[in-house]
């Protein structure tokens, strides 16, 4: 890639990743929703701004060009839909640091799953990184149950994300790249309102709570969603996952100071494990071009 287009997608990545982190602040700021509520509308604005976007980038073939019959389709929007709804929750349970933290070792589940979903040999280099990033996890676990018992929780919900979306990845490559991501985001977003709002009702949200889900759904989701899915056919793997670790510093540094939620020392020595670890495996690919 010509060295211009190559930093303007960098640029791109960082940007996505500022839009994408800034979910954990803006929940803090909600006055009455809660968990599924909150899932409810941000997922809800989320797929009328996609169902738009597609309306104006196909026009009349926006529907018929989508392969709705294709099994990938619907399991991959069931994975997103499952990363949308365990996200949100899980930051009504435990603390933004501890959920993106959490979410942030999805490269290392996908690693794993490909060896069974793809038949990818998993390389020694990443068990050991699996390792190192799961005593970072568990450091959080131990120090957040005797703090916390809900941040357990909160933490476990948390894993749902990563785990629904080394599936997705997983289910994308073996379908050939021939799922649209775009259409399988629309049907995530579908799915999980419908799942969210039973467990919602009675509706409780301020008009000032709807407003604030409402900017998650368009700019914390569906814009930057639609972004990194169009990046992602110019840039490197390796580089998207590096890149997007800066969700976790971004989005621990909003809370931190637009909601002051200050993030535990046992939290950060365990993010610091957690992105070290992460780091370099990363950098390794990148610098030599190395397999999981």
């Amino acid at each position: 890639m010509a060295a211009p287009q190559h930093l303007r997608a960098l640029a791109g990545m960082v940007v996505v990743t500022l839009l994408w982190s800034t979910a954990g602040v803006v929940t803090r700021q909600l006055e009455s929703a809660r968990s599924f509520e909150a899932t409810f509308w941000r997922s809800a604005v989320t797929c009328l701004t996609l169902a738009v976007y597609l309306l104006m980038a196909h026009r009349q073939g926006a529907i018929p060009s989508i392969r709705w019959r294709d099994p990938a389709l619907w399991l991959s929007g069931l994975m997103w839909a499952v990363m949308f709804t365990c996200f949100m929750v899980a930051l009504t349970l435990t603390s933004v640091a501890n959920v993106l933290i959490t979410m942030s070792v999805a490269p290392l589940v996908t690693a794993v799953l490909a060896r069974f979903m793809l038949g990818q040999p998993v390389a020694t280099r990443t068990w050991g990184v699996i390792v190192s990033a799961g005593a970072g996890i568990a450091w959080m676990y131990v120090h957040s149950l005797s703090a916390d018992p809900k941040a357990v929780i909160g933490t476990a919900v948390a894993l749902g994300v990563p785990i629904a979306a080394a599936i997705n990845w997983n289910t994308l490559q073996r379908s050939g790249g021939a799922v649209d991501l775009v259409p399988a985001l629309l049907v995530g977003a579908l799915l999980s309102s419908f799942v969210a709002l039973p467990f919602a009702l009675p509706l409780q949200a301020s008009p000032a709570d709807v407003a604030w889900l409402a900017g998650l759904g368009v700019f914390q989701l569906a814009v930057p969603c639609v972004i990194a899915v169009r990046l992602a056919r110019l840039l490197p793997a390796p580089e998207i996952a590096l890149l997007a670790l800066l969700e976790i510093v971004f989005g621990i540094g909003w809370a931190w100071w637009g909601a002051g939620e200050e993030p535990a020392a046992d939290v950060l020595i365990g993010g610091a494990i957690v992105l070290a670890s992460l780091t370099f495996d990363q950098l390794w690919i990148y610098r030599s071009g190395a397999s999981r």
